[in-house]
């Protein structure tokens, strides 16, 4: 079901016949990269956090790991990730596809300042078979990101 909420909020925007579908499992960033043939970097891997306010979605370069001092500047909160069985129902996809495409109505995105240094990135689709081909400008816009964030080391 995740993946056909993604496929179709990709294919509003015209981005559908970017969705890739590997054979292999791309659950986490390391499966992901060598099933679509990528550097792990390449990963647009989508973080998913709570916060006083609710889950938020920030995207990051698939090797960044996340800077707590930096994440608490930012958002007013020590990061705390989502819990695997808590994920699915407050964002919209089940781990190791979560993505920020089709992604329940409320949630906010971000972008982390660590995907600037690609120009193409590969988040994932909504499911763990899954990886979409976007410029990070696209990723931007498709994404409905509302700003970018520094909080990756």
């Amino acid at each position: 079901m995740s993946f056909e909420k993604a496929s179709e909020y990709l294919r509003k925007r015209g981005l559908e016949d970017r969705i890739l579908r590997p054979e292999a499992s791309s659950a986490t960033v390391e499966l992901a990269a060598a099933a679509i043939g990528v550097t792990p970097g390449e990963i647009a891997k989508t973080l998913s956090f709570i916060t006083k306010e609710g889950p938020v979605l920030v995207i990051a370069e698939g090797t960044a790991k996340v800077d707590n001092r930096k994440y608490k500047d930012t958002f007013h909160t020590k990061a705390k990730m989502i819990g695997a069985q808590e994920v699915e129902a407050l964002i919209g996809h089940a781990p190791g596809g979560v993505c920020p495409f089709g992604i329940n109505e409320g949630v906010p995105v971000y972008m982390d300042e660590s995907l600037r240094k690609y120009e193409v990135v590969y988040p994932a689709a909504g499911d763990d078979h899954s990886a979409v081909r976007l410029t990070v400008a696209e990723l931007e816009s498709a994404s409905g990101a509302i700003g970018w964030v520094d909080v990756c080391k």
